[in-house]
């Protein structure tokens, strides 16, 4: 038994009852249950439908997300999540450099290795040399002023941790942002990498070892022992290369708004929706959301 959720932009709700029902009938899906009217609805399936990439393709073209998956373990026990360009709505690096002055040097190399094309390790050891001198107090300046959280992420939180979830923020970032994020949005616990700083300015180091995507994939396999449940149990979200190995290894994998290349590597997709469609996706209706 699967279960075909469609969602769209919350903003932006647009869902169009007629192309649910037309896409049950051609596929000989149960009833539909609308989650929120005009943003999520879903409906059970025996089979796997052969033509889902076309459909989703069509669907791509109406601002419609479509995401097919078992019916049974939908509701996941953890939350793993990126933090840049996932929880919130930029990358860290990107806007400290701007404050350096080398912001387009340091979001080309951002944009490459979110894309595969570098190598994280170091794609990030030249990003932050380039960041040598900046005072420390940027940080929280570019905290105040220029980080904003992704739409439905307080809801996602708070309506997992209200049915006994676990919730992580693991960033290939640094600690000093997620160590902010992670209290305001209310994870229990943030890993990254640690900025180096001395006299108030920031040496152009980072700390040893380096938390790329083989430390993502470290976190899900200490956390889920740690809990006592399984990598099913877990819904990760992430957009950029280095999520690939959690998103691979997660129960249900979800690349947000990610690099073409990284959502092409995933079975769902979300690139209309907000943080809201992890909800969606896992069968809670607006109703039961939290926060």
């Amino acid at each position: 038994m699967y279960m075909a959720t469609l969602l769209t932009n919350p903003a932006n709700p647009a869902l169009d009852a007629m192309l649910v029902d037309s896409l049950r009938n051609a596929w000989g899906g149960g009833a539909v249950q609308w989650l929120c009217p005009d943003v999520a609805a879903e409906f059970g399936l025996d089979v796997l439908p052969d033509n889902q990439w076309d459909v989703w393709e069509d669907l791509q073209k109406q601002g419609v997300d479509l995401v097919i998956q078992p019916a049974e373990g939908r509701k996941k026990k953890m939350l793993l999540a990126d933090m840049d360009s996932t929880m919130i709505q930029q990358e860290c690096i990107d806007e400290l450099a701007d404050e350096a002055g080398v912001g387009e040097r340091v979001k080309d190399i951002t944009a490459r290795a979110m894309n595969g094309e570098l190598d994280f390790e170091g794609a990030l050891t030249e990003r932050v040399g380039l960041l040598k001198g900046l005072p420390e107090s940027v940080i929280d300046k570019v905290l105040a002023e220029r980080i904003t959280f992704m739409p439905g992420g307080r809801e996602l939180l708070a309506t997992m941790k209200a049915n006994g979830a676990y919730c992580a923020l693991v960033s290939g970032g640094f600690t000093a942002f997620t160590a902010k994020v992670a209290a305001e949005l209310g994870f229990d616990e943030n890993r990254a990498n640690t900025l180096i700083a001395e006299g108030g300015e920031l040496t152009g180091d980072v700390g040893r070892p380096i938390l790329g995507r083989e430390a993502k994939v470290q976190a899900l396999e200490e956390i889920t022992k740690r809990l006592g449940i399984t990598e099913a149990d877990v819904v990760a979200v992430g957009d950029g290369a280095n999520d690939l190995g959690m998103l691979g290894r997660a129960g249900a994998g979800v690349a947000l708004h990610a690099k073409p290349s990284v959502a092409a590597q995933c079975d769902i997709r979300i690139n209309n929706g907000d943080l809201s469609a992890l909800l969606y996706i896992q069968g809670y209706a607006k109703t039961e959301f939290a926060g």
